[in-house]
């Protein structure tokens, strides 16, 4: 199964990836954010129902001084003016399932209106898939240029070390990226169940997966391969 995903992300279709039994047991529907398109921004919030974020890799987010969310609410808690920005930051501990989230900015691309509509969110995924690939090859990038924040479409950095730092959605598709060979930039949403009210459970996400043709990947199965192949 991690092959047929590894194929499926390389030929820009949408792929399933179930984290672990330990972790958050939830499944996110992923894909290379270089191909996403409006009717995909419209397919994940139709069919997945999370929080749409955009992945970068660490390479690419420490060439672009892309920052930690915590680290800019605790920079901010240092002024007196917003001592209550620092005393609701994340502190360790706080996670269940982690010892620390992988937020950075909020963006939109300065050529969108609201940023929220399906062509908004493309055009300011895209656009941050292309820096990420410019970035790694050398090419001077200023978000600034781009982007502004707070936007619409959440950016996650990657731990430094991938799954050696952090076993999160947000390593397991950069890996899945880098093996097939996309740029290693991610659109990840997690599955949750509109009837339980909470994340769509392994069995049906499976389901979800065969009904539309669609390649399942699990965790253990890309940290294996992480290991064998790119650590």
């Amino acid at each position: 199964m991690i092959d047929e995903a590894i194929e499926s992300l390389g030929r820009g279709e949408a792929v399933l990836i179930y984290d672990f039994d330990s972790r958050e047991r939830e499944t996110d529907l992923v894909m290379a954010a270089e191909f996403v398109t409006p009717k995909h921004i419209y397919q994940f919030r139709r069919d997945a129902g999370g929080l749409i974020c955009a992945v970068i890799d660490p390479l690419a987010c420490s060439i672009l001084g892309l920052p930690y969310f915590v680290d800019i609410l605790r920079s901010a808690g240092r002024s007196g003016d917003l001592s209550i920005v620092g005393s609701i930051c994340e502190r360790a501990g706080d996670l269940t399932y982690d010892s620390k989230s992988s937020f950075s900015l909020w963006v939109n691309h300065r050529n969108t209106f609201t940023g929220i509509t399906d062509i908004d969110r493309a055009l300011t995924i895209t656009s941050l898939a292309r820096i990420t690939k410019n970035s790694l090859r050398g090419h001077p990038v200023h978000l600034s240029d781009e982007f502004r924040s707070p936007g619409h479409v959440p950016v996650l950095r990657a731990a430094p070390g991938l799954l050696k730092d952090r076993r999160g959605q947000t390593e397991l598709s950069i890996v899945l990226a880098r093996a097939a060979g996309v740029t290693p930039a991610t659109v990840v949403c997690e599955m949750l169940d509109g009837e339980t009210g909470m994340a769509l459970s392994k069995d049906d996400a499976v389901k979800y997966a065969k009904d539309l043709g669609l390649a399942f990947a699990e965790g253990k199965d890309i940290v294996e391969l992480y290991n064998r192949t790119i650590a």
